[in-house]
């Protein structure tokens, strides 16, 4: 059977898994702001001109603060 067919993997260790880079980042932005953001990961694109789009665009292709915000999202889902 091709892989077109088979269902996608459950990744039950991955908190992660279904996660859209899109939907973490809206999360940290609602929650922290810009400017908090900025402080806690010092990327350009959270401190000059922020948007979610630039920001997904530097975060798809940078994979050091891509992990960032990811670890940042996790730290903030453990608190609750």
């Amino acid at each position: 059977m091709d892989k077109e067919n088979n269902p996608p993997e459950e990744q039950p260790n991955n908190p992660l898994h279904g996660m859209k880079l899109i939907t973490i980042l809206e999360l940290l932005v609602e929650q922290y702001g810009w400017e908090k953001l900025a402080l806690k990961i010092n990327i350009n694109c959270f401190k000059n001109d922020p948007t979610i789009k630039s920001s997904l665009k530097f975060l798809r292709r940078t994979q050091w603060a891509r992990d960032k915000v990811e670890q940042l999202y996790l730290k903030l889902e453990k608190k609750k």
